[in-house]
């Protein structure tokens, strides 16, 4: 299965629905153009430029399309950077959550996680660097995007945690705390994993040795956390 978060963003047919062939060629079309918009975003952003210096028309030139033709996607230039942010934020979801129904022992969910994380960033790393740069200095309606992604991450571990029985003493309220504290622990390691020098095998294993070290401290802080 694809982890391309632009997979995520084509928009799904309606169950059911009768298209005409000339229906759905349009609808092809429109969603390629939809996808050269945000690739074209997340390619300016590569060659250094910041998310809040893009204009629209630097956009759809280097997508190749009319200006015109961006109002038919996006309302602004914020919905377009939403859009990068569910993109990424959906699939790296599901693959996390299909970790954690795996029912493998707590260490090495704990490992496979972070593994399964970082080659997503490495693969993703312009979602990411787009990411990183928001989360700090973004718009705050992106901002503000982030952190509700951050928090359904969160609940969702949290969920997941207590469907399997882990940490069964922590009160829904310290669990939901301790998974955000996961998910921040997470969003900063991507900056490290953006950084790993290219080919080079034992800072990557020395980096992802320190983020599992990190995420079993903040575990083994919660198994000793004991309410006032």
């Amino acid at each position: 299965m694809s982890t391309d978060p632009a997979a995520v963003a084509r928009n799904k047919p309606t169950r059911g629905s009768a298209s005409t062939p000339v229906t759905s060629k349009r609808s092809e079309r429109k969603q390629r153009t939809r996808e050269h918009l945000l690739d074209s975003a997340l390619g300016l952003m590569e060659a250094g430029r910041g998310f809040s210096s893009l204009s629209l028309r630097e956009i759809t030139r280097e997508a190749g399309v009319a200006p015109a033709a961006f109002y038919r996607h996006f309302s602004d230039l914020d919905e377009l950077g939403l859009a990068l942010v569910e993109a990424c934020g959906l699939t790296l979801r599901r693959l996390l959550r299909e970790v954690r129904r795996q029912e493998l022992p707590p260490t090495q969910m704990l490992r496979s996680s972070v593994v399964i994380y970082k080659d997503y960033v490495k693969a993703n790393h312009r979602y990411f660097r787009f990411a990183a740069g928001a989360r700090g200095g973004g718009s705050p309606s992106i901002r503000k995007a982030i952190r509700i992604e951050e928090a359904h991450f969160a609940h969702e571990m949290a969920q997941d945690m207590r469907d399997l029985d882990m940490l069964p003493q922590l009160p829904m309220d310290a669990l939901q705390v301790m998974c955000g504290l996961v998910v921040t622990t997470m969003m900063n390691a991507a900056s490290d994993i953006l950084d790993l020098p290219a080919g080079n095998a034992q800072a990557e294993k020395e980096m992802t040795e320190t983020f599992v070290m990190q995420l079993r401290l903040v575990f083994l802080g919660a198994r000793s956390w004991q309410p006032r």
